[in-house]
């Protein structure tokens, strides 16, 4: 290095250099040429090394390298040449002062670490994309396990910087911060019991992104959006969003209705009050009926005479059985429950085929539209509190 500069300096002499500049321009000269190997390397990089890549991942069958060689990664990866080069060139430039030497070296030391902290985020943000498109993966929510990864880069690199501009040890830091701990801890609270709720959550597989969850208790009725370190987004169906602590997630109840998607089936459980007045036993004109309809097939007899409410349930689950929209293959039934003042319950109990809302809702409408105006021929009535127009009728 002394070699160089002095014959740089002999160089000045000789081609008629004051002696009084030559030191002066013998820096200047080797300043600019720092910066220029440092613009061609960057070059280099940039319109050279870059393409050369970007060719040889578009011609890979794979899809991974595309993500983890992306242009975010590339642009940080060539960011961190010219701060390098200059961090090894510079003392040829300052030889002689020191001071102003060690400075120059902490100013490039702290910007090749946040440059080195931008390129670990940004590569840890393509494998989170890879992991989203990964088929066992995207499934699992892993947003809040980069978020830590990208915590604890973010926070080393901290240290790291803080020990180059205080002339520290970065583990002399780290042991000064250990008396704050209960502080951090504090601090970071939230942070911490996020990513452990998320840890519990995702082993155990709880909550995906794309689930149907309901928390009363956080106002939370919709389908879940993004799941992060320190927030579970739901859009709800009014198209509000609910941010849920994940933690919350784990010490609370809540109801997750993915298992109703993945059986492909949503229950319908609906009951309507029959007038116990109208029950009765059939005729044998209406037996004789009866007996002509094709649901009638399966039909058990309890004895010599008939319930009309015990035909009717025969004949409301032969209905349900031969319906195209409900599913064939989950539990169904029509059943009495415990009698009241309002009457005779008989609840429907069964499964759409479809779990789409509307369908459902649809289905459920279909079903109980054709009950009601089926029951006449059953000789049975729904109960009705009656209304103004019946006591007008009693007048």
């Amino acid at each position: 290095m002394e070699t160089m500069n002095n014959e740089l300096m002999n160089w000045l002499q000789q081609i008629g250099v004051a002696e009084g500049y030559v030191t002066l321009i013998q820096r200047i000269i080797v300043i600019l040429a720092i910066l220029l190997v440092a613009t061609v390397f960057d070059r280099i990089c940039r319109k050279g090394v870059i393409p050369m890549i970007r060719k040889v991942t578009a011609k890979t069958q794979v899809t991974w390298d595309d993500y983890l060689l992306n242009d975010e990664v590339l642009n940080n990866a060539c960011h961190l040449i010219p701060p390098v080069v200059v961090y090894v060139l510079v003392p040829f430039a300052f030889a002689n002062e020191p001071n102003l030497l060690t400075l120059i070296l902490k100013i490039c030391s702290i910007y090749i670490t946040v440059v080195v902290m931008k390129l670990i985020c940004s590569f840890l943000t393509s494998l989170y994309t890879i992991s989203t498109e990964h088929e066992k993966l995207r499934n699992h929510s892993m947003k809040g396990f980069y978020q830590m990864m990208k915590l604890v880069v973010i926070c080393v690199g901290s240290i790291i910087i803080i020990s180059e501009i205080i002339s520290k040890d970065p583990i002399a830091i780290l042991t000064g911060l250990g008396a704050g701990t209960a502080i951090l801890m504090l601090v970071f609270q939230d942070t911490i019991k996020g990513l452990v709720a998320g840890v519990q959550l995702t082993a155990n597989d709880m909550l995906r992104p794309g689930d149907w969850i309901t928390m009363p208790k956080y106002g939370a009725d919709g389908d879940v959006i993004e799941v992060t370190l320190t927030t579970v987004k739901v859009r709800n169906w009014d198209k509000t969003i609910t941010t849920v602590p994940p933690y919350a997630l784990v010490n609370d109840s809540f109801q997750n209705w993915r298992g109703m998607f993945e059986i492909g089936g949503r229950r319908v459980k609906r009951s309507i009050n029959i007038d116990m007045h109208s029950v009765r036993f059939c005729t044998d004109e209406e037996l004789a009926g009866f007996k002509k309809q094709p649901w009638m097939e399966g039909f058990e007899p309890t004895g010599k005479e008939e319930v009309n409410l015990y035909v009717f349930r025969h004949y409301m689950e032969h209905y349900l059985r031969h319906h195209p929209k409900v599913n064939q293959e989950l539990i169904m039934t029509v059943r009495q429950l415990q009698p009241t003042a309002q009457g005779m319950p008989i609840e429907l109990y069964f499964f759409s085929a479809n779990t789409a809302w509307l369908r459902y809702e649809h289905l459920q409408a279909e079903v109980f539209d054709h009950l009601l105006a089926v029951l006449p021929r059953f000789g049975l009535r729904v109960f009705q509190s009656p209304t103004g127009l019946d006591l007008q009728k009693l007048n």
